[in-house]
């Protein structure tokens, strides 16, 4: 290992929210009369200079720094910049709903800092053991914010339930990276891609090891059979928290998938595609038929994120053992589909929190009920989002199944294919109900929806995102296959 003084420029992104989250910590600390109002400008201040730093680093060039431990690469400044602008509409969309719960407290801010900057070590992580430390940093402030409501019973029992399973998930993890480490004696992942290629590395002991990772790496993604905490998590959390957990996170799972398998085990890829292909039928499955039956919106939600979660491992095991540019295409479909699941996922959690207010969280499906006569333009919104998650064209969701479908096709896995396709023409059923309840159900509420103005122009923007980007994939479709192209993946 080199330990060079290292170039801090590449990790300018990474050290400014470190300092930032003392800053919240220290400031709020001091300014108690102000600290929520100020942790929460800090908050998105940090953010949005972070997005500045990270737009302003972008490079092709990829660079390895810190030891071997930091790679800056395109794909890395690509997942950092949409993780920190999912975490500032994440932010705005809940200070509402916290304020009015009396929840807006500034550790709030705070570890969601911290848990921004874990997901951007993980992001950028080049070695096993910043990748694990990343993926603790960013565990361990969800399973604070999961039980941020210290007097609500669901909030506490949520957090204790993601705790103990995320702590198992992370000895699996752990277990697994050691027995990496044990079979092929490096740390670094393209030395243990090198290993693993030269065949000097014990491949029983090695491929247990594979097993672990894919466990822990299920679990962090919420994919079936690691999938028990994502419901009871997502309904009782507060929905600020639930917007979160289940938008940025899913980016930094998806490059920790990316890393180890892509980077670190290529020479695996024929062993972990198998896995990978159990795992997302097992889940695609599951969560379609589970969330025909859910009346709580955040349960249908959830088990529709375990569905959408199987369709983006369905490009990551389409790529690997194939050619470069093959590797490239099913990898990018990957990319796009999590970040179009991460732009759709905030848009619904934003509703939701646009219709609670005060003493009531719309929670339930008939909530939704004769929304289009309260307000017709949030209701198009909505319809907008239930589309797009259903994959019905011209909106993202379409685009990003198609381009994930077209890489299983390619790697010859028809029948994965045809699954794929049949569990989503099931699990429209439950998008388009909610259609139903907006346009053809009386409202069970006919009080106007009363929210801060920031809030619905935001969520305006980003339901119009989700139908301009759906009449216009391939800008970013073209972004994420030159990221991949770029980037330190070999496939």
């Amino acid at each position: 290992m080199n330990f060079a003084a290292p170039d801090f420029f590449p990790a300018a992104a990474e050290i400014f929210v470190a300092v930032m989250a003392l800053a919240v910590m220290l400031s709020t600390t001091f300014a108690r009369n102000i600290a929520r109002s100020l942790a929460y400008a800090l908050a998105q201040f940090t953010l949005l200079v972070t997005a500045f730093i990270t737009i302003f680093t972008l490079d092709t060039v990829v660079i390895n720094d810190f030891g071997g431990m930091f790679v800056h690469d395109l794909l890395g400044g690509i997942l950092k910049l949409v993780v920190c602008f999912a975490m500032m509409i994440a932010l705005l969309y809940g200070r509402a709903y916290l304020a009015e719960r009396r929840l807006d407290r500034p550790e709030y801010y705070l570890l969601a800092l911290l848990m921004m900057l874990g997901m951007m070590v993980m992001i950028t992580a080049n070695h096993l053991l910043p990748l694990y430390i990343g993926l603790e940093m960013m565990s361990l402030s969800l399973y604070a914010l999961a039980a941020f409501d210290r007097d609500n019973a669901c909030s506490t029992e949520a957090g204790m339930k993601y705790f103990v399973l995320g702590a198992l998930a992370s000895g699996l993890l752990l277990y697994g990276m050691s027995m990496v480490y044990g079979a092929t004696g490096a740390l670094e992942l393209p030395a243990v891609a090198q290993a693993v290629a030269g065949q000097t590395a014990n491949k029983t002991v090695l491929l247990f090891g594979l097993v672990f990772l894919v466990a822990g790496i299920s679990f962090k993604l919420g994919v079936a059979p690691f999938h028990m905490w994502v419901p009871d998590v997502y309904q009782g959390a507060p929905t600020p928290v639930t917007l979160i957990l289940s938008s940025a996170p899913k980016l930094a799972a998806f490059a920790l998938a990316l890393r180890l398998l892509a980077v670190a085990l290529p020479g695996l890829a024929g062993h972990w595609q198998t896995m990978l292909m159990l795992v997302a039928a097992a889940s695609i499955v599951l969560g379609n038929l589970a969330a025909l039956v859910q009346h709580n919106i955040k349960r249908m939600l959830a088990y529709s994120g375990i569905s959408h979660m199987g369709f983006m491992l369905l490009g990551l095991l389409s790529g690997g053992g194939g050619t470069a540019d093959s590797t490239i295409v099913a990898y990018s479909g990957a990319m796009f589909y999590a970040i179009a699941y991460a732009l759709m996922t905030l848009a619904a959690f934003g509703m939701v929190m646009l219709l609670s207010r005060a003493g009531f969280d719309a929670g339930e499906i008939e909530d939704f009920k004769g929304l289009n006569r309260r307000s017709p333009w949030f209701a198009v919104l909505m319809l907008f989002v239930m589309f797009s998650m259903a994959g019905i064209p011209f909106f993202i969701g379409f685009f990003a199944k198609f381009a994930v479908l077209e890489a299983v096709i390619a790697a010859g896995h028809l029948w994965l294919a045809a699954l794929a396709v049949v569990m989503s023409l099931i699990g429209a059923f439950y998008y388009l109900r909610i259609v139903k309840l907006m346009y053809f159900d009386e409202p069970l509420d006919n009080a106007p929806i009363s929210a801060s103005p920031e809030l619905q122009l935001m969520l305006s923007v980003n339901g119009v995102a989700i139908a301009a980007l759906g009449l216009m994939p391939g800008t970013l479709l073209s972004l994420c296959r030159t990221a991949l192209a770029a980037s330190s993946i070999t496939g």
